[in-house]
């Protein structure tokens, strides 16, 4: 009986343990890359006064973006977020390598901002007022009562 007893003791323990370690991997953060995030060593590579367009694409691949306006520069963006459970996500890390470009497609300019280099741009709450009145519900309501033509009548 005692052995038993132990053995079930035993398998108990195993299963609670099982139970906690899956509730505590179930809640482990997940981390995302997303967009294009160049290796050090080849951004360093880029030259200004040397290289071109294509040796910039040679090096880096595409660009996330490219500028509005007469497309001189190429923006290369990337940035990692941490998703942890139900909570709001965090960004580990984001970078912005800014390649600019003189009329001939020879660099002019290579920048690099960082999550550190970020501004936080806080939005104006402010809503426009409208003009008219407040109708509630009711007043919508018997307002249009008789405003429509009836079945088979015309205007």
């Amino acid at each position: 009986m005692q052995a038993k007893d132990r053995v079930g003791r035993r398998l108990r323990r195993l299963g609670i343990a099982l139970i906690a370690l899956s509730a505590a991997t179930a809640c482990s953060g997940d981390v995302v890359t997303r967009g294009n995030l160049p290796d050090a060593e080849l951004i360093a590579e880029v030259e200004p006064g040397r290289d071109t367009r294509e040796d910039v694409v040679d090096k880096l691949g595409s660009p996330s973006s490219i500028s509005t306006f007469m497309d001189q520069r190429w923006y290369y963006i990337g940035h990692k977020t941490r998703y942890f459970a139900f909570f709001e996500p965090e960004v580990v890390e984001r970078s912005v390598f800014v390649v600019a470009f003189d009329d001939t497609g020879m660099v002019q300019n290579a920048s690099l901002y960082t999550l550190e280099d970020g501004v936080i741009v806080d939005p104006i709450s402010r809503t426009t007022p409208t003009e008219g009145n407040e109708l509630t519900i009711l007043q919508q309501f018997f307002g249009n009562l008789g405003r429509f033509p009836g079945v088979g009548e015309q205007n």
